[in-house]
C-alpha cells in the first residue's frame, strides 16, 4: 500500500542566555589567527525517482478525501511505478491553490489542474501539460456572444457555415456603453474568455449582471429586460431546460461573434523539474493506465477523467492570452 505523504510546519524558538558584564581595566587578549574550516563537498540529493527521493503523485484537492478516492490513487501509483520503475507517493491537498504552490516548490510532480490552475502554475513555468480531458470526444469547446434579434446590433457569425466573417474587435465595438449578462464569476465561456476578448478590443460596457447558470443568461437575453447582450458555451440555446417555453429561441436570440473551440477542460499535468525522458516514460505508463479497466476506474474516481488525449502546451495559448485580458485575479478564480 502507497503512502499518503503530509508536511508538517514545526517552529523552533530559540533562547537568549544572559551576558555577563565586567567592570575595570580590561584585559589585553592577544590576536589569534583563525584556522580555516576544512572545505565540505556539497552532497548530491538523491536521484528523483528513488525511494530516498520519490515522485509525489497529488490526487485531486480535497480537504476530506474519501478512503475510495485514496485507495484509487494508491492503484494509479502502484500502477505508475511498476511500469516506469521509478518510487512514487501520493499527496492530497486541500486547495488548488496549495497544489499549484506545491509544483512550484517541487513538492509535487504529477497532478491534475483546472483551467485556471494550469494557467496559474504555466506563469511560474513549473508544469508542461501531457494530457487532456476528453469529452464529447473533444478536448476544447466554444463560446458565443449573444443578443435579441429586436435590437440593433450586427451579427458576425455566419449559421450555415458556422464561422465568423469578422475580427471581434469589429463585431464587439457596437457593445461599447452595453450591459452584458454573465453566468458566474468563475465561468470559463460564460465570463472569464469573453471578458478578455472585450477587453482586449478596447470595449467599455455599461454594466454586468451574474445569473445563475447559462440556460438564464439565454432566457435574460430573450425577455430583453435584463441586459443587451450574453455569453454562454456553444449552444446554450438549446438547453432541454428552454425548450418548454421558448420555442422560438434559436430564431429570437443570435450569435453575434462565435469564440473559436480554446476552452479547455482538466488536464494532466507533470512538473518541468522532471527531464524529458523522464516524462515520456511517465506519459506512457499512463497510456497503459487508461487501457486497463481498473486503470481506467481509478483515474475517473481520483481525477473524473473518462477518457485523455495526448497534448502539448501549445495548444492553450490562446486560452492564456484570454484569461490574461480578462483582468481577473487566478487565485480568485481557481477553486
Amino acid at each position: 500500500m502507497k503512502k499518503i505523504l503530509f508536511v508538517f510546519s514545526i517552529l523552533i524558538f530559540g533562547c537568549s542566555l544572559p551576558i555577563g558584564v565586567t567592570f575595570g581595566t580590561p584585559t589585553p587578549i592577544s590576536t589569534l589567527t583563525e584556522t580555516p574550516a576544512p572545505t565540505q563537498t556539497p552532497l548530491t540529493p538523491p536521484e528523483l525517482g528513488t525511494e530516498q527521493n520519490p515522485l509525489i503523485l497529488a490526487l485531486a484537492p480535497s480537504p476530506r478525501p474519501s478512503d475510495e478516492t485514496i485507495k484509487a490513487g494508491e492503484a494509479i501509483a502502484a500502477f505508475i511505478q511498476s511500469q516506469t520503475g521509478y518510487h512514487i507517493v501520493t499527496v492530497i491537498p486541500a486547495t488548488e491553490q496549495l497544489l499549484v504552490e506545491s509544483f512550484d516548490k517541487g513538492n509535487a510532480h504529477i497532478g491534475s489542474l483546472s483551467p485556471y490552475g494550469y494557467v496559474l502554475a504555466r506563469e511560474t513555468n513549473s508544469v508542461t501539460a501531457i494530457f487532456a480531458k476528453v469529452r464529447e470526444a473533444k478536448i476544447f469547446y466554444g463560446a458565443q456572444i449573444i443578443a435579441n434579434r429586436d435590437h440593433d446590433f450586427t451579427s458576425y457569425f455566419d449559421e450555415a457555415r458556422g464561422e465568423n466573417i469578422t475580427d471581434p474587435a469589429t463585431a464587439f465595438k457596437q457593445f461599447n456603453d452595453k450591459k452584458a449578462c454573465w453566468s458566474d464569476e468563475v465561468s470559463p465561456s460564460g465570463y472569464v474568455a469573453p471578458l478578455g476578448l472585450l477587453n482586449q478590443a478596447g470595449v467599455k460596457i455599461r454594466g454586468e449582471a451574474f445569473l445563475d447558470g447559462q440556460p438564464s443568461v439565454v432566457r435574460a437575453v430573450y425577455v430583453d429586460d435584463i441586459c443587451d447582450f450574453g455569453a454562454t458555451f456553444v449552444d446554450a440555446r438549446t438547453s432541454p431546460t428552454l425548450e418548454a417555453d421558448y420555442g422560438d429561441v434559436m430564431d429570437k436570440v443570435i450569435v453575434i461573434w462565435r469564440i473559436p473551440e480554446i476552452i479547455p477542460y482538466e488536464n494532466i499535468s507533470i512538473s518541468t523539474r522532471l527531464p524529458i525522458e523522464m516524462r515520456r516514460v511517465i506519459q506512457r505508463a499512463f497510456v497503459d493506465l487508461m487501457l486497463t479497466p481498473d486503470g481506467k476506474t481509478a483515474l475517473q474516481t481520483v481525477y473524473g477523467i473518462d477518457q485523455m488525449q495526448i497534448v502539448e502546451d501549445a495548444a492553450y495559448a490562446e486560452f492564456i492570452k484570454y484569461v490574461k485580458a480578462s483582468g481577473l485575479d487566478l487565485l480568485d478564480l481557481i477553486q
